[in-house]
């Protein structure tokens, strides 16, 4: 399983140590990379359609899918290539931007809360409550101790999750500040992607030393047994979308969700069906 390549190990956290580049628990390349996450599809949407079905008929489980990173790290493309193999009505995909008025008026988690999943649903935080110990922190929005509070409150938060019947599958997708140069500069040489290009990711490029701190720390304090932290080097973005798609799929397999038992009678309605007027 490629969760024991990519599961972070507890203790302290030295991101520099970790590779951005490489394919841990995959040999293959790039097509072979590609082919893979084409099959996986198949069985992602299965296991996500049997979850589906059973919030449907009265379960209460569902999945959260946490996707964390520097920018351009890829978020959105493992949404786009990667959640997007299965059936959108199962999804519930949320963006999280700097804090409204009226979510600054509530705790941090408040907005979180109102984001979870639905029973049957698979929950995808692009970003996500981990702003709020990253950002807060580096920015200084915060005061320290209350950066302090909020990593034992997340925890709490997940545990609570998992108790419920929600796993959280959390990724760190780890990228070099030399790919992230590169991705910047292709935004300002295609118009297409203009749009997406922000002055603020060159800022937040010189405090990348501060957020890698950060990010350390927050990995480091909310890697939990209950939900611990994955590592994806994000370099090479088809093996960022299969490692995401590999354990979203395992993540699924061991929730087990299954068909439910019919609410009718089968044979009867069969019978209705065979033996029924030609219908003109």
């Amino acid at each position: 399983m490629i969760a024991e390549h990519l599961r972070l190990s507890p203790g302290p956290v030295d991101l520099t140590a970790l590779p951005t580049d490489a394919t841990p628990g995959f040999d293959g390349g790039k097509s072979e990379g590609k082919e893979a996450l084409e099959e996986l599809g198949s069985e992602l949407s299965d296991l996500q359609e049997r979850l589906y079905a059973e919030g449907r008929s009265g379960g209460t489980r569902s999945v959260l899918l946490v996707l964390q990173g520097m920018d351009t790290s890829g978020k959105g493309g493992v949404v786009r290539h990667t959640v997007a193999l299965v059936d959108p009505q199962g999804i519930e995909v949320t963006a999280f931007g700097p804090p409204t008025e009226e979510e600054l008026a509530h705790d941090f988690l408040w907005r979180v809360r109102r984001a979870l999943p639905a029973p049957g649903r698979i929950g995808v935080f692009d970003r996500s409550h981990y702003e709020d110990v990253l950002v807060a922190k580096v920015r200084g929005l915060v005061e320290a101790d209350e950066v302090e509070r909020r990593y034992d409150a997340i925890n709490e938060l997940e545990a609570e999750l998992l108790a419920q019947g929600t796993p959280v599958l959390k990724c760190f997708l780890h990228i070099s500040p030399d790919e992230q140069r590169e991705r910047l500069l292709k935004r300002l040489d295609r118009p297409d992607k203009h749009w997406k290009f922000d002055p603020v990711d060159i800022d937040d490029r010189q405090l990348w030393p501060q957020y890698r701190a950060a990010y350390e720390t927050a990995l480091e304090r909310t890697n939990t047994e209950v939900a611990p932290w994955y590592v994806v080097p994000a370099d090479k973005k088809w093996y960022r979308n299969l490692a995401v798609g590999l354990l979203l799929r395992d993540t699924l397999v061991h929730l087990g969700p299954t068909w439910p038992d019919a609410d009718v009678d089968v044979e009867a309605q069969r019978r209705r069906l065979l033996d029924e007027e030609p219908v003109r």
